[in-house]
């Protein structure tokens, strides 16, 4: 990754302070940065280091007020943020796009592949599969029959991806990522076994969707479970059937989703939160971490509990739990006096 700090400013839309011409060859934090280097600025925490740092260029926010001189060359945007993490995925594409089908993989005849796309050894792939343009495969995946798979997505190694599902365009999905495995669906009958229903659904994931490693995505009982455009899923999440996760909503870790259960556009789910299912999310929710969900919840509201309810609510419960036991301790002391 060899770019000036014009080129830099051209992608990002930018103005320079400095050296339009001074180039940079790696990426670094701005308390490590060094000749050659590109760092960013956004959290003012950090602005002590602006003055010290050696860095070739840094990214600063256009309203950012110099209070002494600096040595680097600056580039100036809107978000220096958002333009770094722009630049990360250039820099990732780079240095890590590989091209290439391995004699080592197994293709069935009737697959279709795309151009310049990554095939690694070991990766397995199905009858009638629909693979786009530079699409990466890393090693030891699984793609079962009529699977498809739309342009510039990657797969990293061990992902498994069940028959008849459908990835979408700009999609990340993380090492040991599941996706189309049965539901967890039982019925008990008259004698008091479990005779398992079988899931004959599939799963969905639109454009822009990162699955991080470990996650497993349930297929549908009938239809499809999906998760929606710009959607956002960390590591160890469990996805259940006939779920749908609405667009640009982002989900952390451990959490869990109950089949059939809707989730809306713009939420925010904290880690190792318990959602139950068949219950319906509306949009820009948020929800803390810890939360168990056994409700439906309205637009926009932020909830938090082991049994969730309105936040503003919880937080004035739990000072008074803090006090329970000098409250406690009061009642003693009123209890005996009575006495």
């Amino acid at each position: 990754m060899n770019y000036t700090a014009k080129e830099i400013s051209n992608i990002l839309g930018g103005t320079v302070e400095g050296d339009e011409t001074v180039i940079i060859s790696s990426i670094s934090k701005i308390e490590e940065g060094k000749d050659g280097d590109l760092c960013f600025l956004s959290n003012s925490k950090y602005n002590s280091y602006l003055y010290s740092c050696k860095a070739s260029i840094i990214i600063v926010n256009n309203n950012l007020q110099l209070e002494n001189k600096v040595d680097s060359t600056l580039i100036r945007v809107e978000n220096s943020y958002l333009a770094f993490s722009q630049l990360l995925n250039i820099y990732n594409k780079t240095s890590s796009q590989k091209s290439g089908i391995s004699e080592k993989s197994h293709i069935s005849d009737s697959a279709e592949i795309g151009k310049d796309c990554y095939i690694a050894p070991f990766v397995l792939i199905g009858e009638n599969v629909i693979i786009g343009n530079n699409v990466q495969i890393h090693p030891h995946c699984f793609i079962g029959d009529n699977v498809i798979i739309k342009n510039n997505t990657t797969l990293f190694s061990g992902v498994k991806i069940y028959n008849n599902c459908e990835i979408g365009e700009e999609n990340y999905i993380h090492a040991g990522v599941v996706i189309g495995s049965d539901g967890f669906g039982f019925a008990n009958n008259t004698e008091g076994d479990y005779k398992k229903i079988q899931q004959i659904g599939n799963v969905i994931t639109h454009d822009f969707v990162e699955i991080g490693a470990n996650t497993t995505i349930d297929r549908a009982t009938l239809g499809s479970t999906i998760i929606n455009k710009g959607v956002k899923l960390d590591n160890q999440i469990q996805i259940g059937h006939n779920v749908e996760v609405g667009g640009n909503t982002v989900i952390a870790g451990l959490t869990a989703v109950a089949g059939s259960t809707k989730i809306g556009k713009n939420c925010m789910i904290g880690g190792s939160t318990a959602i139950a299912g068949h219950l319906k999310i509306g949009d820009n929710v948020r929800v803390a971490g810890h939360t168990g969900v056994a409700s439906n919840i309205k637009d926009g509201k932020t909830i938090q509990g082991q049994y969730a309810f309105d936040q503003k609510d919880f937080l004035r419960s739990y000072i008074i739990f803090k006090r329970l036991p000098k409250m406690y301790e009061t009642l003693q002391k009123i209890e005996k006096q009575l006495q």
